[in-house]
């Protein structure tokens, strides 16, 4: 077993949740928007997101790790490195039009980018590591349960 570089997790896991930060002081205020929208059934309270989100962010960290510390081809590690900044750039962005934009229909689109492209990153990861991908899918399951409730606030508003 390789020794774990701390400096290096340190870092992967400050990426994504520095990411999701900024996104959150961008668009300060959304949630109390959010909370006079008309929701579907299931729409957990507000508590629940900024929870959920932050311990997404630390799997995902983590799972970067995994695979910037792997001994895996450089083609690989870069592709699959490649696809982990491309799907947190989009993870950024989509707070941005759904919050600020107010663009639902816009987010509901941009989210299922954001779903293809982290299912990508599961693909890419796999191949380096398999629990750097399987620390990816509780991510997937809530970009698909937010998908849900991004459709439907579009369809309520």
């Amino acid at each position: 077993m390789k020794k774990i570089n701390w400096h290096s997790l340190l870092i992967a896991v400050i990426i994504p949740l520095l990411a999701g930060g900024v996104s959150a002081l961008i668009t300060k205020g959304g949630m109390e928007e959010f909370e006079k929208l008309n929701k579907p059934f299931l729409t957990p309270p507000a508590l629940a997101f900024p929870i959920a989100w932050t311990i997404l962010y630390i799997m995902m960290g983590v799972a970067s790790y995994l695979v910037f510390e792997s001994d895996t081809n450089k083609d690989d590690l870069r592709s699959a490195l490649t696809a982990y900044g491309i799907q947190l750039f989009v993870n950024f962005l989509w707070s941005i039009i759904f919050f600020n934009m107010k663009a639902y229909l816009l987010a509901f689109a941009w989210l299922t980018l954001l779903w293809v492209l982290i299912a990508m990153t599961m693909f890419a990861f796999n191949k380096v590591s398999r629990a750097a991908a399987l620390l990816l899918a509780p991510y997937l399951i809530w970009v698909t349960f937010a998908g849900y409730l991004n459709l439907f606030v579009y369809l309520l508003n």
